[in-house]
């Protein structure tokens, strides 16, 4: 039974896509190094608690087949700051320096916007 679990596991990990945006910082890699590390002898690796590894499985297996994207449709591809999915995956990448003049100015206003602890906020003057 460890058999089938380990290669409906692999599949699963051929299926995943892998964001090259975020190399080494995708769930894609993340998922296939812990896989790795659960099934250490292959089909031979014994599972201490089988229900659980089904459950994870099939837990991953929805995600990856997007049933709560489908089930829970979005409005807009916008969050709550404006930006658009591929302004978010911009800013995700890690690669902001290949952003342009417009860019750095969304990015930089992201990042003032969010950055700011209690410490930056200039102080109000006392009030009369």
């Amino acid at each position: 039974m460890s058999a089938t679990r380990y290669r409906r596991f692999l599949k699963l990990c051929e299926e995943w896509p892998r964001d090259e945006f975020k190399k080494g910082r995708d769930l894609g890699t993340f998922l296939r190094q812990r896989v790795a590390l659960a099934f250490r002898e292959g089909e031979n690796t014994q599972i201490s608690d089988p229900e659980r590894c089904d459950q994870m499985y099939e837990s991953l297996a929805r995600i990856n087949s997007n049933v709560y994207k489908q089930r829970f449709p979005r409005v807009r591809d916008t969050s709550f700051t404006g930006v658009t999915v591929e302004e978010c995956k911009l800013l995700l990448s890690g690669n902001v320096q290949q952003m342009d003049d417009e860019k750095k100015g969304l990015w930089k206003t992201l990042m003032d916007r969010f950055s700011k602890s209690p410490e930056d906020a200039p102080e109000k003057a006392p009030e009369k």
